[in-house]
């Protein structure tokens, strides 16, 4: 996971790079939406992504489901 320390707490939705190893803050906050659910994802807690289509998800479940061919 890339963080930029200079941003300093924000709140509300950040803006993400997702990369196959971690992603980038492009605009500050402290969490994003899971494209499956809807749900917030607080970035500390933030596993899932997929780098093809820049989506965050909640859970690996969630992931699968969205990801399927």
């Amino acid at each position: 996971m890339l963080m930029n320390k200079n941003l300093g707490p924000a709140s509300g939705e950040a803006k993400l790079q997702y990369g196959p190893n971690g992603f980038r803050v492009l605009r500050a906050g402290n969490h994003v939406f899971c494209a499956a659910s809807g749900v917030p994802i607080p970035l500390e807690e933030l596993r899932y992504w997929s780098v093809e289509h820049q989506e965050a998800y909640a859970t690996p479940q969630l992931a699968t489901e969205r990801l399927k061919p």
